[in-house]
């Protein structure tokens, strides 16, 4: 794999949609880095978040785990991904507590070849966002790393092989059309051994090209050099023999296509063996992503994604997750994103500010040492996992307050961080949390609210929202045609409504208790109760007979 276009972060990050053989920089991307890696940060830049879906297809805190996954998974269908950013931490030999972090964006683009066009949506709003951050679309489109998932791969490399493939796209198919036109003309005046140069052609287009020529003009060979695809006129024996000897053989290079057309998922192969824990913030959709896109199409059933997630990586940390629990606990100012966490964590607000581990930048990657790029994907996930190790320090010092704190290692990290591994944060939702080794924990949101409308006739769950959007935000299910389930994520707000609206003349409000109020019961109580009255009718009746 060229690298020519995977970038380290203090380059311009492209990388062309060229034949990807191995990395070029040993330094960071052979497999003995990942293999001496603590771990590596990860952030996903996407050409959407989520669909514009209503009703009862929006998430919800009313989700099970399992619907939210079923929602969310039309959207991670819909979208792309379009910036990978990437942090690899390594402690530095012979210094005790101090790591360097190598960072690396990808800009990424589907792999299109042969039967391979995927369809993919832009949300505004997204693009918007990331335009104010100086996101370069064009080096995402004009630019991405091609990458595909197992299935697709499948289907590519058995075409490939076969030779039953098609080019696609029409630009593709007028510049081939062009190519064998001017070849045609060429060959009717060459002579056997005579050669001519089609410059500027690279990439897939240069595989494409030798293979349509070759099927078609059996009296020519080609070869890929660097200044473009060299045709020769060749004999049909001399042909033979270079079809079956020639280590440029069209079975050798068949294979360089579909390593080429993989692209970065070759990369995320590596990811997968180095087994490497790995870090995000916020990382769901990230986590949805990968699957998508490199792994297999997500399947239907909730369990069997968190199984395949479990089994690619074993370790997933996500910083939201920890530093909620720490946030609370030492009073520090209320965050709202990954930045504002790390600049926390270097304030003096944090008292292990001065004693807690020492992270630099590779050589390569200093342009993130005096300046933040928000939103840039590397950057993200160098923050990740930089959060990551001061958090786990703060966890340590905690954890022996009261003796000497033993000489700091990620052995001892991961020790204490052993509550958060594998529980990966979840936004709006019944249950805050996901758990990828096991089954997931009870909810701990608070407890359901019932409304009950009088004199409201007509009212809808948007109207009910409204009412209720100023003073605090709920989540609104209709339960029958006069009252509504309420369910926010804040137990502040859950009380102050119940003592706001206590003497609402309209409005009732109270807790709900599902055999109480639940309409199915209720239903199910009447329909015992007509049972049981007619059957003690027909005890009577037949007690007073002859």
């Amino acid at each position: 794999m060229s690298l020519s276009r995977a970038s380290l972060c203090c380059r311009s990050s492209s990388w062309a949609r060229t034949s990807w053989v191995r990395p070029r920089d040993p330094r960071l991307w052979r497999g003995s880095r990942l293999a001496g890696a603590p771990g590596e940060g990860l952030d996903i830049e996407f050409t959407g978040l989520r669909s514009n879906l209503s009703g009862p297809q929006q998430i919800s805190l009313f989700d099970l785990p399992s619907e939210w996954y079923l929602k969310t998974r039309q959207s991670i269908q819909q979208f792309t991904i379009c910036q990978i950013g990437l942090s690899v931490f390594s402690s530095i030999e012979g210094e005790s507590n101090k790591y360097i972090a190598h960072s690396c964006n990808f800009f990424l683009f589907p792999t299109t070849f042969g039967v391979l066009d995927s369809e993919f949506s832009f949300q505004a709003s997204s693009v918007q966002f990331l335009n104010q951050y100086g996101f370069d679309y064009n080096k995402f489109l004009k630019n991405g790393i091609p990458y595909m998932n197992e299935e697709q791969e499948k289907k590519i490399k058995h075409n490939i092989l076969t030779g039953n493939w098609k080019v696609r796209s029409s630009l593709d198919k007028d510049q081939i059309k062009v190519v064998i036109d001017e070849v045609t003309r060429w060959l009717d005046l060459a002579e056997e051994g005579d050669w001519m140069t089609l410059p500027g052609i690279a990439g897939f287009q240069a595989f494409e090209v030798q293979l349509v020529l070759r099927k078609a003009l059996p009296e020519i060979w080609t070869v890929l050099r660097d200044q473009g695809v060299i045709v020769k006129k060749v004999s049909t024996q001399h042909r033979w023999y270079l079809e079956n000897t020639s280590c440029d053989r069209e079975s050798c290079w068949k294979e360089k296509i579909l390593l080429s057309a993989r692209g970065f998922s070759v990369f995320f192969q590596m990811l997968v063996k180095a087994r490497k824990p790995l870090v995000g913030h916020n990382m769901m959709m990230d986590l949805l992503h990968l699957h998508e896109k490199f792994f297999r199409p997500l399947p239907e059933s909730y369990d069997e994604f968190k199984l395949n997630i479990h089994n690619l990586f074993p370790v997933l940390i996500d910083t939201k997750n920890v530093t909620k629990d720490i946030w609370k606990e030492l009073n520090f100012p209320r965050v709202s994103n990954l930045s504002e966490v790390y600049e926390v964590l270097n304030s003096d607000l944090n008292p292990t500010k001065n004693s807690g581990p020492v992270i630099i930048h590779a050589s390569r990657c200093e342009k993130y040492v005096e300046t933040k790029y928000p939103h840039e994907a590397a950057y993200d996930a160098f923050l990740c996992g930089s959060v990551l190790l001061k958090v786990a320090h703060l966890l340590l010092w905690k954890v022996h307050s009261s003796v000497p704190i033993p000489e700091p290692s990620f052995p001892l990290y991961l020790d204490v961080l052993a509550p958060y591994v594998n529980q990966v944060n979840l936004i709006r939702a019944g249950v805050p949390k996901i758990n990828f080794a096991g089954p997931d924990s009870p909810s701990i949101r608070p407890p359901i609210l019932i409304l009950t409308v009088r004199k409201w006739p007509g009212v809808s769950e948007q109207q009910v929202y409204r009412e209720f959007q100023n003073f605090c935000k709920f989540d609104v299910r209709r339960l029958t045609r006069s009252q509504f389930l309420l369910m926010t994520n804040k137990f502040k707000d859950t009380r102050s409504i119940l003592k706001e609206y206590k003497c609402h003349p309209t409005l009732r409000i109270s807790l709900y208790h599902y055999w109480r109020h639940s309409p199915n019961v209720n239903c199910l109580l009447q329909v015992c109760g007509v049972i049981t009255t007619w059957a003690f009718i027909a005890f009577l009746l037949g007690g007073a007979g002859p």
